[in-house]
């Protein structure tokens, strides 16, 4: 009897130690991906943030993201990236604060003695370029921005064009306009300004910009930054421009405190942005704005999440897939389409 009992509990141990070892294993499989946004105040960035959160629900056993809100504070992202690098985190993903090539540089070598993988969102293109050279294993991600800016100056090209007293409220056959733009040293800001006054421009239309505000992509700054505007230009605006929603709706705020956007056509300003936030199209379903472009947060997750595994699992960053890289980056393949109280794009 005795001997039966210690070959039972022998036998009831290895095969508890086999399959807490098989847990073990499985758990190793699991990725651990650490997400660094700049700022969680970012509205598009934290529905970025949220749709990684639903993919992880759908793939509990394959990846498990943590996610790190910046603050927009360059030496707490430094803190968080330099804790990460001595860490057991099997992928990076970083929306960076600083975007600057001293910066990106400064991450890339951080992580580089761990062999981390690393996907970085919208940095400077000289980065970019001279990245590969000291380590293979860092992928970088941009929107095609000159498509964005092409479909926001749209919306603006089609009112002028049917309903120009809309716009041309002094009637000089000019557009005269304030942008809102993110930071001045981001790609994407840059390329979003620049392009959206070349499209109206090659579109017939003659613009004169009255002010031009880095407002880095936050309502608060947009809003505080029109309502001085306001005072400045008082009547002379008659478009608000802005790189992103979350910058437009701070606008239609300030314009709404003078009693500007509220639905009376005769005291109206035109305002577009891009993202197309729930918020920005509910006023553009209200009338209070005149539209936003369409770039779904799911396709960066996804393309997030997709090259994520595949360089966490030693991988091409694009295998399986139908990203493309041009000029090493690879492009977020949004389907841009206008949102305007006159289209049913969602």
């Amino acid at each position: 009897m005795i001997i039966i009992l210690l070959i039972t509990l022998t036998l009831t141990n290895t095969t508890n130690i086999l399959a807490s070892s098989s847990f073990n294993t499985n758990n190793r499989n699991i990725i651990r991906a650490a997400v660094l946004l700049y700022s969680f105040d970012d509205l598009f960035m934290l529905q970025i943030k949220q749709n990684l959160e639903a993919i992880e629900r759908e793939n509990k056993d394959k990846i498990r993201f943590t996610f790190y809100d910046g603050k927009n504070n360059i030496a707490l992202q430094n803190e968080t990236i330099d804790s990460l690098s001595q860490s057991n985190t099997d992928l990076i993903i970083a929306n960076l604060a600083d975007i600057s090539e001293p910066f990106v540089e400064n991450v890339i070598l951080s992580v580089k003695p761990k062999n981390i993988p690393l996907i970085l969102l919208s940095v400077d293109p000289k980065a970019v370029y001279k990245a590969p050279k000291y380590y293979d294993k860092v992928v970088f991600t941009l929107e095609n921005a000159n498509e964005a800016a092409a479909v926001q100056a749209k919306i603006l090209i089609d009112l002028w064009n049917t309903n120009k007293k809309t716009l041309d409220k002094n009637n000089d056959n000019i557009l005269q306009y304030v942008l809102l733009r993110g930071e001045a040293d981001n790609p994407v800001a840059i390329n979003r300004t620049k392009y959206v006054i070349s499209a109206l421009n090659n579109a017939g239309i003659k613009t004169q910009e009255l002010a031009l505000v880095n407002a880095n992509w936050l309502k608060e700054l947009a809003r505080s930054s029109v309502d001085n505007l306001l005072l400045k230009y008082d009547g002379s605006i008659e478009a608000i421009i802005s790189n992103n929603d979350a910058m437009a709706i701070g606008a239609i705020e300030a314009l709404q405190k003078y009693g500007y956007n509220k639905g009376n056509k005769t005291k109206s300003i035109a305002v577009v942005g891009i993202d197309a936030l729930p918020e920005a199209k509910e006023l553009v379903d209200k009338g209070f704005m005149t539209g936003t472009v369409v770039q779904d947060p799911k396709t960066v997750a996804e393309l997030l999440y997709r090259v994520g595994m595949n360089l966490a699992n030693n991988l091409k960053p694009t295998e399986n897939t139908d990203y493309k890289i041009v000029n090493g980056q690879i492009i977020i393949p949004f389907k841009y389409q206008e949102y305007t109280s006159n289209t049913n794009a969602l």
